[in-house]
């Protein structure tokens, strides 16, 4: 059952701790509360103002658990935090772990620091989680994806599109690398693991998936240099720093170019195509 008065208080409390430039917001000139305002939650929360504000006031239905994990993202909440954010709504929490989505809100932090470098936090089977807007312009929305599709392993091997955004001569590689990175993680998660799950469609469906699975080959690391060739800028050579949250198995990924090459320049160049196509409603 839902604890109506107890979501409220929680809620409210949560976002009055927060301050703009926790979340990546400008604080602005004529700010009076003391944190978040409802409205910068809801858009934070991917949700309506009215939904959002209907909560704290303790009215309105009953929240799904897909909202529930929006708003305890939004409200950069711990795991704990978040347990009790499903409790006080009437729902179990979801599993912790590996499996879970759920980003670690010091790992947000850094990630909403970093708006003008491309940047994205992932699981260990490539499922993106949240990007950064210089992201975004890089490699296009790749939060966008459902179902098995999630996954960049399994986009590999099913939608040649997802190939485009890499250099032919990095092909090869990165077929190797995905087939043992699921190997490694089919292994160690277990038989009802995504991994072992995303194995199972991508044997039935790519014949190159399983040629590349039948090497047995274990232990491939990406490069740490990314060869890249972006529809509007063109190609890229950028460095990948990866920071890993060994709780639940997130990876942030931090894209940069060496100052004052040729890849640094179309950056910058990127970074503003980027901002227009947001002001314009671009993809």
């Amino acid at each position: 059952m839902i604890d109506r008065s107890g979501l409220a208080g929680f809620l409210r409390n949560r976002r009055e701790a927060l301050q703009p430039e926790d979340v990546g917001l400008p604080r602005g000139q004529r700010r009076r509360t003391s944190g978040l305002r409802r409205e910068e939650v809801a858009s934070l929360c991917n949700m309506s103002s009215d939904y959002y504000s209907r909560l704290e006031r303790e009215r309105g239905p009953q929240p799904s658990q897909q909202m529930l994990a929006s708003i305890a993202q939004g409200l950069h909440l711990s795991i704990d935090e978040r347990d009790h954010l499903f409790r006080l709504a009437g729902h179990n929490p979801p599993p912790r772990g590996t499996s879970s989505d759920h980003i670690n809100p010091g790992l947000l932090r850094i990630l909403d620091r970093l708006i003008d470098t491309p940047a994205e936090i992932v699981t260990e089977i490539g499922e993106t989680l949240r990007q950064t807007p210089m992201g975004v312009a890089l490699t296009g929305d790749t939060t966008q994806f459902t179902g098995p599709a999630r996954s960049s392993c399994y986009r590999w091997f099913t939608d040649p599109t997802a190939r485009n955004l890499y250099a032919p001569e990095e092909h090869a590689f990165l077929t190797r690398m995905y087939a043992s990175g699921l190997r490694e993680f089919a292994t160690l998660r277990g038989p009802d693991s995504k991994a072992a799950h995303l194995t199972s469609l991508l044997l039935e469906c790519s014949d190159e998936f399983r040629r590349a699975w039948d090497n047995h080959e274990i232990g491939i690391r990406p490069h740490d240099v990314k060869h890249l060739i972006h529809p509007e800028v063109g190609a890229l050579e950028l460095n990948c720093q990866r920071l890993i949250d060994p709780g639940c198995a997130h990876s942030l990924m931090v894209y940069t170019a060496t100052p004052g090459s040729e890849s640094y320049e179309r950056l910058q160049v990127l970074a503003v195509i980027g901002t227009q196509s947001l002001r314009s409603g671009g993809a």
